[in-house]
């Protein structure tokens, strides 16, 4: 049966899940951290995968699997939609909402199970590698290939593969369209990207055009040469216009009406390893992203 604990102050949860399962339940940080994780928190109803989610008082949270099961078998009634396939490479429309790969050996609700799943058939098992990964909330092309030797093959030319996003930020860029250099680095204790020069930044290389502005929000096409974790997203916020929905690196409090992050992978471009042709795939974002503006 699931546990569930009732907020009395405000705070980050995790803070809060230690105070309640390792303070008081006996719990281990590792194990409190894996359940978060893997999808089996929820804060009023929604399962939180976040640790820095802003819990307020009153807010009910809960910890166990039923709610959780309930997810699974809605994710696996998901039919993907193939955007692309060869014996080779697979390409998805990922929906926003879904991990890419799983957190957790028990987390079978995510792109790379659920495509296994549509595309086995009997005991003949699908056999996939993720070429790359998008954020749980991004929705977009997600490419997988059906070998490790093609996956390597892929990645070892990702440097010159064209990787195009639409982004609906927060207010109206200074500059209509430019180029963000600053360096990132990650840190794993808080699990975010800072933006600046430190010996252990990596280059990071973004380019913007604004294609529609409101008076809140605006539109941006966004190129990338680097693929750094939360590149956009950092590099957004850094220049002042968040990524709407954001709840890692944009302003508070959110509004939650929106339902979505603004971040859409709309354009491909890779090198095929087998023949080395160019392909190039697009796929426009769905109402719910363009409802954001």
């Amino acid at each position: 049966m699931a546990q569930q604990y009732k907020v009395s102050t405000q705070g980050k949860l995790l803070p809060f899940l230690f105070e309640v399962l390792v303070d008081n339940e006996g719990w281990s940080k590792k194990t409190v951290k894996q359940r978060l994780q893997g999808s089996s928190i929820f804060v009023n109803g929604q399962v939180q995968t976040k640790h820095d989610f802003i819990i307020i008082s009153n807010d009910i949270v809960n910890i166990g699997t039923v709610q959780h099961r309930e997810q699974q078998t809605l994710g696996q009634q998901i039919k993907l939609d193939i955007i692309y396939q060869d014996k080779n490479l697979i390409a998805i429309n990922k929906p926003a909402g879904l991990l890419s790969v799983g957190t957790t050996k028990e987390n079978k609700n995510h792109a790379l199970s659920l495509l296994r799943q549509q595309l086995s058939r009997g005991q003949d098992r699908m056999q996939l590698w993720p070429v790359h990964r998008l954020d749980r909330d991004t929705s977009g092309i997600l490419l997988f290939a059906t070998s490790k030797e093609v996956r390597e093959a892929v990645m070892d030319k990702w440097s010159v593969t064209e990787k195009t996003y639409l982004a609906v930020v927060v207010g109206t860029p200074k500059v209509e369209a430019d180029t963000i250099t600053q360096p990132l680095r990650l840190d794993e204790n808080e699990y975010r990207m800072h933006v600046g020069t430190h010996k252990h930044a990596k280059t990071a290389i973004t380019h913007y055009t604004t294609l529609e502005s409101s008076d809140k929000r605006s539109l941006l096409e966004v190129r990338i040469e680097t693929g750094r974790q939360h590149q956009i997203r950092t590099h957004m916020a850094w220049m002042g216009n968040a990524v709407v929905g954001d709840e890692r690196y944009g302003k508070k409090p959110f509004n939650k009406k929106d339902g979505r992050m603004g971040l859409h992978a709309m354009r491909l471009g890779f090198i095929h390893p087998i023949g080395g042709k160019r392909v190039f795939l697009e796929v426009d974002a769905l109402s719910d992203f363009y409802g954001l503006m």
